[in-house]
């Protein structure tokens, strides 16, 4: 069956830290490009971070260095290590594969639209 499957969202405290799992099977992640996205409670999905095919990487400004992608294509995953989690990350976390043409900048805008799979989605909530 070709899918990916998440796993890793949960509760954490401000300040915590918790790492997203994204595995391809039935197809071959290292040909794709796969980013990250979530969306909060009655607001629009929105880009978090992509990673090439080449492993060049891309961040929203929100979540730059704090926020680290990384894929190890031999055991087909993609992770999301998230660091000094915020309430105002709080979301539906998605991983989503598709085409790796462009800048990763461009890449992650167009998995949006294009993306050829996507994950089934992982709740990350930070509260108190």
């Amino acid at each position: 069956q070709v899918q990916l499957v998440q796993s890793g969202g949960g509760l954490v405290q401000p300040g915590g830290s918790l790492t997203l799992s994204c595995v391809a099977s039935g197809f071959i992640l290292e040909d794709y490009a796969v980013g990250w996205f979530r969306q909060a409670p009655g607001k629009e999905r929105e880009g978090v971070s992509c990673i090439s095919n080449d492993g060049s990487t891309h961040y929203a400004p929100s979540v730059k260095g704090r926020f680290t992608i990384a894929r190890d294509n031999a055991k087909r995953t993609v992770y999301l290590q998230m660091n000094s989690l915020q309430p105002e990350d709080t979301a539906m976390y998605y991983c989503a594969a598709g085409s790796s043409y462009g800048s990763p900048y461009y890449i992650l805008r167009k998995l949006n639209t294009d993306a050829d799979y996507w994950g089934q989605g992982a709740q990350v909530t930070v509260s108190t």
